[in-house]
């Protein structure tokens, strides 16, 4: 199934999340820490201390795709947008684009895959309501309005406002982005 994948968008997403673990390493001397996971079961996890998880990021199912989210919307999705959800298990990460903090919001679990599409298919209806261009969600911002997507037309990296017009393109693909994000630590 992973013949739909772009390989450098994968490819890109591994070195970012390797780029981060090393930053937590160097940083904190340990492993990423996420919080309001520690109920849910995952193939990451490596330890924990009450709320705090431990974890390092690992293969997701050779079979996962988003095949679900394209069949509910009869929509193609990115190659870009099937290498970034369906390549890795991984908590979400928070990073720096030019500067400016952003979440990338990860797939945790096999479980948590299910919620990931049952959202991005959400996004999509909301857009389709909204006669807009579709895109999905690869990130947060500190506004709640604000997020990082990827356009499923040109394959760019937005910021767009939820609900909104107002899109800007921060890269021309997935993988220039991934590869311009510098880590950080929560907070």
């Amino acid at each position: 199934m992973r013949e739909n994948r772009d390989p450098a968008a994968a490819l890109a997403l591994a070195d970012f999340t390797a780029r981060y673990v090393e930053y937590w390493r160097q940083t904190t001397g340990g492993l990423p820490v996420s919080h309001g996971v520690s109920d849910i079961p995952s193939p990451c996890v490596v330890g924990g201390d009450g709320d705090a998880v431990y974890w390092q990021p690992r293969p997701a199912a050779p079979d996962q795709t988003l095949a679900g989210v394209e069949r509910a919307l009869a929509l193609r999705l990115q190659p870009a947008a099937q290498a970034y959800y369906c390549s890795q298990y991984a908590g979400d990460m928070p990073a720096a684009f030019e500067g400016e903090p952003l979440e990338l919001v990860q797939v945790w679990s096999e479980s948590d895959f299910v919620r990931v599409q049952e959202n991005l298919i959400g996004h999509l209806l909301m857009q389709q309501r909204l006669r807009q261009t579709p895109t999905l969600f690869i990130g947060t911002t500190a506004s709640e309005l604000t997020i990082i997507s990827l356009c499923n037309l040109s394959g760019q990296v937005l910021r767009e406002q939820v609900g909104g017009k107002r899109r800007e393109v921060l890269a021309a693909d997935l993988a220039g982005f991934l590869t311009r994000l510098a880590p950080r630590l929560p907070g």
